[in-house]
C-alpha cells in the first residue's frame, strides 16, 4: 500500500524501489497506490476524466507487464485511489465499489476528503480509504471531523455495509496531523539523532487515538522513519523556505479489523471467527530517495492470512482447439448453479498484459453468440476477423453485468 502527497507533479522517471519491484522475497498480489494532490487544473482534471489521469497510464505501464491489472480506480479532484491485482485472484474480487466524499471549501471543490473502494476479496469484505485532511497544526479538529464525516458519508443510502462494517478496513493519505508542542529545533534535534520516539506522544493522530473512541480501534506500525513532510524539492532536506515548516508524519497508514473488536474472546475461550482473516504489517518505511514533491511516499506491506469462504470460480472457461486468425473459434464455459448472469454479460480476449477491464483485443456477447447450451456448460463462437494475425499469448475473461467484475478467467493460451 502507497501513499504519497504527489504535490502537482508528474511521475518520476523509476517507481521499482517504491513498489519493492527490486526485492528478492514474494511478489506482491495486490498493490494499492493513494496519490494526493494529483494536478487538479480544471483543465486537467476534465481531459482525465474522459481519459486516464498520466499517473493511472504510469502505474500501468509499469505493472501490467508483470501481470497486474488495474482492478478499480476512483478520483476526486487531486485525490487518486488504484488498486492492481496479479490475475489470479479476478474471480474472487467481487461487488466493487468506488465512492468519495468532499469536504475542504464547504465541501464545495472537493480539494479535500476521501475517496473510496470496496470490494468482497475471496469472501470478506475489504475497505481501502485514501484521506487527505485538512492543514495546519491548529485544525486537528477539523481533521477528526472531517474523517468521521467521510466514515459516516461512504456508501450512505446503499445496499452496502459502512466502511466500518468491512472485516477490514484500510484508511491512509496525506492525514496532514502535525507535532505539537515541541519547537522546530528540538524537533529536528531529535530527527539528526534518529531519536524519532521522543516525538511519537507529541504527535497529533497518536494523541487523538488516546482520546477519539472512533480512533481507537485503528492500528498503525511504529514510525521508525523520519518525518515525510516538509522537504526542499529533489532533497532530504526539511523546509528551508521563509515558512520554514516543522517536520511532521503527515502520511501514514492506519488499519482496523472488524472481528478484533467485536470478538476478542473471554479469558480461555477460543472464538472461531476471529480466525478467519488476520493482517500483519511486514515493513512500514518511508522512500527518501523520490524528491518530485515537499513529501515523501510512504508504504506499508501487509500479509492477508484469510480463510477463502469463495474458493469456486462463478464461471469456468477454456478455448476450444486449435486458435488462429484463419476460421471462427470457440469458447467453452460454465457456470455455477447460483450465477445471476445477464445477457449483457460477455466473454473478452486479452493479451495476457493486458492494463485493465476495457483492454480486450476483441469480445463475444455470452447470449448473441452462443452456438449450444447443455446441462454441462455453453459455447459460444468468437469472429476469425476480429484474432490478432500475429497471434501470441493470450486469455479469456468473462465479465459479469450484474457484478461488474471479471467472475471467470482462462489459462493463458497461444493463438
Amino acid at each position: 500500500l502507497v501513499t504519497w502527497n504527489v504535490g502537482t507533479a508528474a511521475p518520476p522517471p523509476d517507481v521499482s524501489s517504491l513498489l519493492q519491484l527490486d526485492s528478492l522475497g514474494p511478489t506482491m498480489d495486490m498493490y494499492v497506490i493513494g496519490l494526493q494532490e494529483v494536478n487538479s487544473k480544471i483543465t486537467n482534471f476534465l481531459s482525465d476524466l474522459a481519459f486516464d489521469d498520466p499517473w493511472s497510464i504510469f502505474f500501468m505501464t509499469v505493472l501490467s507487464p508483470l501481470g497486474y491489472i488495474k482492478l478499480s480506480s476512483v478520483r476526486m479532484q487531486g485525490l487518486l485511489l488504484l488498486i492492481f491485482v496479479k490475475h489470479v485472484h479476478l474471480p474472487f474480487i467481487r461487488d466493487l465499489h468506488t465512492q468519495f466524499t468532499r469536504t475542504g471549501l464547504y465541501g464545495y471543490w472537493g480539494n479535500k476528503g476521501g475517496v473510496t473502494i470496496r470490494m468482497s476479496l475471496y469472501g470478506h469484505t475489504v475497505c481501502f480509504m485514501n484521506c487527505h485532511l485538512p492543514a495546519h497544526m491548529e485544525n486537528t479538529e477539523q481533521r477528526l471531523d472531517d474523517f468521521e464525516k467521510i466514515l459516516e458519508m461512504q456508501f450512505e443510502g446503499e445496499n452496502i455495509p459502512s466502511a466500518l462494517e468491512h472485516d477490514v478496513l484500510f484508511w491512509f493519505g496525506d492525514l496532514n496531523f502535525r507535532i505539537a508542542d515541541y519547537g522546530i529545533h528540538f524537533v529536528r534535534e531529535s530527527i539528526n539523532n534518529k531519536r524519532y520516539n521522543l516525538l511519537w506522544e507529541k504527535d497529533q493522530l497518536n494523541m487523538a487515538k488516546k482520546k477519539e473512541a472512533f480512533l481507537q480501534e485503528f492500528i498503525e506500525g511504529p514510525l521508525h522513519f523520519k518525518p515525510t513532510y516538509k522537504f526542499d524539492l529533489y532533497s532530504d532536506v526539511y523546509d528551508t523556505s521563509e515558512k520554514k515548516r516543522k517536520p511532521a508524519w503527515t502520511d501514514r497508514i492506519l488499519w482496523r479489523v472488524k472481528n478484533l473488536c467485536q470478538h476478542a474472546p473471554k479469558e480461555g475461550e477460543f472464538s472461531e471467527e476471529q480466525q478467519t482473516i488476520s493482517v500483519t504489517l511486514n515493513n512500514y518505511i518511508s522512500h527518501m530517495s523520490y524528491g518530485i514533491s515537499d513529501h515523501k511516499p510512504v508504504t506499508g506491506t501487509f500479509g492477508l492470512e484469510l480463510k477463502p469462504l469463495v474458493s469456486e470460480p462463478l464461471v469456468t472457461l477454456n478455448p476450444e482447439g486449435e486458435w488462429s486468425a484463419e476460421h471462427d473459434v470457440l469458447i467453452n464455459y460454465s457456470a455455477v448453479p447460483e450465477f445471476p448472469s445477464s445477457a449483457w454479460d460477455w466473454i473478452g480476449l486479452f493479451k495476457v498484459t493486458f492494463r485493465h477491464v476495457n483492454d480486450y483485443v476483441t469480445y463475444s456477447w455470452v447470449e448473441d453468440d452462443e452456438i449450444s447450451s447443455n446441462k454441462g456448460g455453453k459455447q459460444v463462437y468468437m469472429s476469425a476477423a476480429e484474432i490478432p494475425d500475429a497471434g501470441g499469448e493470450f486469455l479469456l475473461c468473462y465479465y459479469s453485468n450484474n457484478l461488474q467484475s471479471i467472475v471467470g478467467i482462462s489459462q493463458p493460451f497461444q493463438v
